[in-house]
């Protein structure tokens, strides 16, 4: 891989790389060893195959409208606008949609972070300092660091915060998988395939641990050699060949430990008595609260031009200091409410990973083709059909039990 791409490298690692890889234990108790290895496999891999599929379709829309760079939104708008005729009634709505869609993964997701940071803090200041406190008063104490944090604004300041994250959760996960390793390993009783009620959420549990899709055109965009970006060993295939590598790893070996006890994170399975497992939770945490700055990068681009336009210009720094001061109260108030790891998780592998990282992405390539470029006997076609139905599938069946999961806590 080219020097010159080893920031957009850290980019698209960190953009995937967060509390979805502690899930994946969890993930391969939903999905059986034998199964989980496989079913993880051929998930990054088709994931990969969605995010060329976008970036391949907004390039070529580049190339064909002479422009040099477009956002999710609008490689959409400019794909909708120039296709068939039965879809450009639609390009307003398909651009708006996906904006609205990746502002709500982007804020679920953060919420997600913060339930994870709060949980992590409140089991070491637990054993550390006897403090029963109850999660949702950490919650609302990392209001103050994610005021200062979502304050950044530029991507290329947020590369640093983002290297030290993504090494502070590569250490935790070395840390953990040490406690994995240093104890034998009972095979006989963990499970080697899924029930089927179970399948939804293996396959929520590991798209959510793998998708970025949001970070992906904004990453290559900012690359002054976007050819780096798909070429073969290439910035997404490096990345995702890394990312699939330690996130089979972390959960076959994470299950084969725990078992039926895994829980929604696997840093919380480490014993709480140990110096080093509580450095472990602190690692995490802290890596997953300094890279929030770049989780949030993608949403508050898209809410502020809507804003700015309604400001005059001496009111455009103080227009900006508030949307993000407000973003970050909503995110703590939503985290209060909810604050559960595990149906987060599904309900953002569900409903926001099945229809941004699948989809989406699927309709694109298929509308740009229309009608004469599927290849011999419309393969291409039949495989994204193939695909669009099978992202259908996730949303419904997973966001339903996803739903149901939130529901069960109130009761």
């Amino acid at each position: 891989m080219h020097c010159r791409t080893i920031g957009s490298f850290i980019h698209i690692i960190k953009g995937s790389l967060g509390t979805g890889i502690m899930a994946m234990p969890l993930a391969f108790k939903n999905g059986g060893l034998i199964f989980g290895s496989i079913g993880t496999v051929v998930i990054c891999a088709l994931y990969a195959n969605f995010v060329h599929l976008l970036v391949n379709t907004s390039q070529k829309a580049c190339k064909r409208s002479q422009v040099p760079m477009l956002g999710f939104s609008a490689t959409a708008k400019d794909v909708f606008s120039n296709g068939p005729p039965a879809v450009r009634p639609y390009t307003s709505y398909a651009s708006g949609f996906i904006d609205s869609m990746m502002v709500v993964d982007s804020f679920l997701t953060a919420c997600l972070y913060i339930v994870f940071i709060a949980k992590s803090l409140q089991d070491v200041l637990r054993y550390q300092l006897q403090l029963d406190w109850d999660t949702r008063i950490y919650i609302v104490l990392l209001l103050i660091p994610l005021l200062i944090i979502v304050q950044v604004r530029k991507l290329k300041h947020l590369v640093p915060f983002t290297a030290i994250a993504s090494g502070l959760i590569v250490t935790a996960i070395g840390i953990s998988l040490y406690f994995i390793f240093s104890a034998e390993f009972d095979l006989s009783s963990k499970a080697m395939w899924p029930e089927w009620s179970n399948l939804p959420s293996f396959i929520s549990t590991v798209l959510f641990a793998i998708s970025g899709i949001n970070t992906v055109l904004p990453v290559e965009n900012n690359m002054k050699h976007p050819k780096y970006f798909l070429r073969p060993f290439g910035v997404m295939q490096s990345a995702f060949g890394c990312l699939t590598v330690l996130y089979a790893i972390t959960g076959f070996f994470g299950y084969a430990q725990y078992g039926e006890d895994t829980k929604a994170s696997i840093t919380l399975n480490l014993p709480s008595d140990n110096g080093w497992a509580q450095s472990t939770r602190l690692f995490s945490a802290m890596g997953i609260l300094v890279s929030l700055g770049f989780s949030l990068y993608v949403p508050l681009e898209i809410l502020w031009p809507h804003i700015a336009t309604r400001l005059a210009p001496k009111r455009q720094n103080c227009g900006q200091i508030t949307m993000r001061s407000v973003l970050a109260v909503a995110m703590v108030l939503t985290a209060f409410v909810v604050p559960e790891i595990e149906p987060l998780i599904g309900l953002l592998g569900s409903f926001s990973a099945a229809s941004l990282s699948i989809m989406f992405p699927v309709a694109l390539d298929v509308i740009f083709r229309w009608p004469d470029e599927f290849g011999r006997w419309r393969w291409l076609l039949v495989k994204d059909a193939v695909l669009w139905v099978f992202g259908l599938f996730v949303l419904i069946v997973g966001t339903y039990f996803s739903i149901l999961d939130i529901i069960e806590i109130y009761k």
